[in-house]
């Protein structure tokens, strides 16, 4: 067997995608050359060893990787897990992620973890908390981590600030960086009623380093009202490529991942969503040295 040097972390300002077991094949094969890098969610990798780390070695040989986690529960009442920090860093250690990122939710209480990303209000109560949830994330890996906007389907009458408001304090308090979920802004804009474009035009792009793109599904609630679920399972849709191009308008080129975590596609059908987003990358750098 051909061994391949591992490359360097750094994730490139190109298109990747989430690393799901079922693909290993076809990227190990060299069917990969459009995607740039890989993303994975740290929760699938605890165990020490097994198949799951013996996979996920060969494509860090060959590919950078991202850390993007979904059970810190940064904005959690309680405390942060320990244990969970401390296998979150030596992750980081054994596999030198380009990128670390997490959500801004809440997923566990008093011991008991759930299934979901919940939503916070935005009060300064909370800020102080997810600040100090931060800081101690990112003391502890000894890595900046990006925080990602989340979608949401109910607001908070508590609330004291909006949304963008509250990720920019966020910022300036911790020193953390931003991911920003164009397909979020897409999904919360839908369900409250907002002008998803607005939202993007306010963002503090400065602090995005990295992009994320994925398909939602319709729904509806309670009282028979459209309701759009950010479920990872379809193609990303026309309005929120658009919004896309919007963002990277205004923040460059920027590493973008394609989410596709349920009903998984096969490997070209996954492959072609990150191309496009690879396009649109390029064109943005090729309008952008074009300009006077």
């Amino acid at each position: 067997m051909v061994e391949h040097p591992r490359v360097a972390a750094t994730i490139p300002a190109r298109a990747g995608v989430g690393f799901k077991p079922e693909h290993a094949v076809d990227i190990l094969s060299g069917d990969a050359a459009g995607v740039a890098w890989f993303e994975v969610h740290p929760e699938n990798y605890c165990g020490a060893g097994g198949r799951p780390h013996d996979t996920l070695e060969k494509i860090r040989a060959r590919f950078p990787i991202s850390l993007h986690g979904v059970g810190l529960s940064i904005g959690g009442a309680g405390d942060l897990d320990r244990h969970h920090l401390q296998r979150l860093k030596a992750l980081v250690s054994r596999y030198e992620p380009g990128l670390f990122s997490e959500h801004l939710a809440w997923s566990s209480h008093e011991g008991a973890y759930l299934n979901d990303l919940l939503p916070l209000p935005y009060t300064k109560e909370t800020l102080a908390r997810v600040v100090d949830h931060i800081d101690e994330v990112q003391e502890t890996v000894g890595r900046r981590m990006l925080l990602e906007n989340p979608s949401t389907y109910v607001r908070f009458e508590s609330s004291e600030m909006d949304e963008i408001d509250f990720i920019a304090e966020i910022v300036r308090r911790s020193g953390c960086g931003l991911l920003l979920d164009v397909n979020n802004v897409f999904v919360s804009a839908s369900n409250h009623a907002f002008a998803p474009e607005d939202y993007i035009d306010r963002f503090p792009v400065e602090h995005v380093g990295e992009i994320h793109l994925a398909g939602h599904a319709e729904s509806v609630d309670e009282v028979g009202a459209p309701l759009l679920v950010d479920a990872h399972d379809r193609p990303v849709i026309a309005r929120v490529w658009d919004l896309y191009v919007r963002a990277i308008r205004r923040a460059g080129a920027v590493p973008t991942l394609i989410e596709w975590d349920n009903d998984i596609p096969e490997w070209p059908v996954l492959a072609a969503e990150a191309a496009r987003a690879e396009a649109l990358i390029a064109a943005r750098r090729t309008n952008h040295a074009a300009s006077p």
